[in-house]
């Protein structure tokens, strides 16, 4: 089956992702509420600058595969959507404005056909491809979205869509995933990585790694500063410490900053994102910290909560770490080592009801257990606790 793709959005990253698809071989249909774009596309002319680019949109222009229009009903025909819009930064505030991606949906829904599949391209905050998702199943039943986030780089948008040094994918099921193999199938031939995850990990894919390199060019211009004043040479110092493999050379230039026009945006949108998720964190927290006082009450026991840890890098410093412990029907014992001591209202909670407190569990605490629940075995078992806890590294 030869398949048909459609691509809503034809700016930087769906022109560039439309003229690759065509020049794989596929039929390919750009659609783009801009006219004076889409007739610029439609005669082989690039709206902006990107090495490369301009010589493949010409030749594929050629073939006849690839054409530009304004009319979403184009896309009835066609097997896979790319959804390639903007997400720019909303106006009153850092998060994005998700109104372009929540649009083009909604405006190809009325056409798809049985079995077609919208993938996601555009940069989203987690959450947003899972809610598309539900809209979709209200207004096109028949349809599934998939989500496989871009990984371009200005200046080689071309080269990262032909041979990209890894594909994300979301799929709701296996036959969608066989879909997009066949269309990806000549840049997976070249051995490139296929991973499959899910819609809030896709997600968070491309705004960690934009964060990433965002903290390595802040971090050598803040090195550039400290060099400065005690007369080193940030250049030299970044040449050392990008021999490192744990580190690397890449975004290491020290020089006015990062800039662009996605790093910026797309930075600021995963913050307020993250303060939303943050403050549901919190709000869980809180939720269990009650929840973690009535079984205190209700049990009538407590454990120590300072017990002894140790520095993780190997210093051997014993530090304080302090650790909340709750006791379950078993006798058996789950402890959830945080970064904040245990509530002193569950202490007053415990003293209140004459609990009695179980002292000298010593333990040596891995600082990768220090965010996750450790099953442990029976009270007072110590060397039973302390390899649970060596284990979780």
């Amino acid at each position: 089956m030869t398949l048909t793709l459609s691509v809503v959005g034809c700016g930087y990253l769906g022109a560039t992702h439309a003229a690759c698809m065509s020049s794989l071989g596929f039929t390919v249909i750009g659609i783009d509420t801009d006219p004076n774009k889409v007739a610029m596309l439609q005669n082989g002319e690039l709206p902006f600058y990107e090495p490369g680019l301009d010589t493949l949109l010409a030749q594929e222009m050629k073939t006849g595969r690839l054409s530009f229009t304004t009319d979403f009903s184009a896309v009835k025909d066609a097997d896979i959507h790319f959804v390639c819009v903007g997400t720019p930064q909303s106006k009153d505030g850092l998060a994005a404005d998700l109104t372009y991606v929540r649009s083009a949906v909604a405006e190809i829904a009325p056409y798809l056909k049985d079995g077609s599949l919208v993938v996601g391209k555009s940069t989203v905050p987690v959450g947003t491809a899972q809610s598309l998702r539900d809209e979709l199943a209200k207004t096109a039943p028949q349809a599934d979205l998939a989500w496989n986030p871009e990984f371009l780089r200005e200046g080689f948008a071309v080269e990262d869509t032909l041979t990209p040094n890894r594909l994300v994918v979301v799929v709701a099921n296996d036959l969608a995933e066989d879909i997009l193999k066949k269309v990806y199938k000549p840049i997976l031939d070249l051995g490139t990585p296929w991973i499959r995850a899910d819609l809030p990990t896709s997600e968070l894919v491309k705004v960690a790694a934009n964060s990433f390199l965002a903290t390595k060019i802040s971090f050598i211009n803040a090195m550039a500063e400290i060099c400065e004043a005690a007369g080193g040479d940030v250049t030299v110092l970044a040449k050392a410490i990008g021999y490192d493999p744990r580190i690397g050379n890449k975004f290491l230039q020290a020089g006015i900053g990062f800039g662009g026009g996605c790093l910026p945006k797309d930075i600021r949108a995963f913050m307020a994102r993250a303060e939303e998720l943050v403050a549901k964190i919190g709000s869980c927290r809180v939720g269990r910290q009650a929840e973690l006082a009535n079984d205190v009450e209700q049990a009538q026991i407590v454990i120590n909560t300072t017990p002894v840890g140790f520095d993780p890098g190997g210093a051997g410093s014993k530090t304080e770490s302090p650790i909340d412990v709750r006791l379950i029907k078993s006798h058996h014992i789950v402890l959830d080592a945080v970064y904040r001591p245990l509530e002193t209202s569950l202490l007053a909670a415990a003293k209140k009801v004459g609990a009695k407190t179980v002292d000298g569990l010593e333990m040596l605490v891995h600082q990768a257990a220090l965010q996750q629940e450790i099953w442990l075995g029976r009270r007072g078992d110590t060397k039973l606790m302390r390899d649970a806890a060596l284990n979780t590294q």
